[in-house]
């Protein structure tokens, strides 16, 4: 599955929600609700960093990590009408990769906790469209690595900031339908071959949700 994989996804569950106009009336989160929802997310790195010897001198090969699509979960509290406060939880799995000229190897795969905290503005308190644009921070926790082909990766965890852009969409009673797109940088340092190699990554990844929630 693929970034384009989750937009056709999303634009199928958009044309459910055309299907609800005539159901139940749904109103906008207030002040005081809880939205869980339950997404499907693709979590995206934009890595391309150089891979370095201890001294600093180039290789001619780059870091490569891969998407991973798993479900995560967004716990939304309404602070206000118009403002609120997101947390999604989740674990993906990267593969990482050396390549450069004719290398394209295997060196490290790893689990990652990559919680993100937003705070959301929400301009609209009335209708189907509830639109939404945030702004935080997210940690990158990696765990259960799997070195691969002879290597030995370690990769610092740490901490970034987050952007956001959404939307939910009123489906029916206390049901809608959520898209969401965050833009997230993040720098790690990985340690290869007991800092044989290095590299200062930057992972920046794009995580792109569809989901359905649910207000309480």
């Amino acid at each position: 599955m693929t970034l384009k994989t989750v937009s056709l996804a999303a634009l199928g569950l958009l044309t459910l929600s055309g299907a609800a106009q005539a159901q139940e009336a749904w109103h906008a989160p207030r002040a005081g609700d809880w939205l869980v929802t339950g997404r499907i997310t693709d979590v995206a790195p934009t890595t391309d960093d150089a891979i370095t010897t201890a001294a600093g001198a180039p290789t001619g090969l780059e870091v490569d990590v891969g998407d991973s699509i798993m479900p995560t979960l967004g716990f939304t509290y309404f602070i206000t009408d118009h403002w609120a406060v997101e947390a999604i939880l989740g674990s993906t799995h990267h593969e990482i990769r050396a390549r450069g000229g004719a290398t394209d190897v295997a060196v490290h795969e790893t689990w990652v906790v990559p919680p993100v905290v937003t705070i959301q503005y929400r301009p609209l308190t009335e209708g189907r469209f509830s639109p939404y644009v945030g702004a935080g921070v997210n940690a990158m926790l990696f765990y259960g690595g799997d070195d691969k082909n002879g290597f030995t990766v370690d990769l610092d965890d740490g901490l970034g900031y987050a952007a956001q852009v959404g939307a939910d969409i009123g489906l029916q009673g206390p049901w809608s339908l959520n898209v969401d797109v965050k833009k997230v940088w993040f720098n790690t340092g990985a340690d290869i071959n007991g800092g044989a190699l290095k590299s200062d990554v930057d992972l920046d990844p794009w995580v792109v949700s569809v989901g359905i929630g649910r207000t309480f």
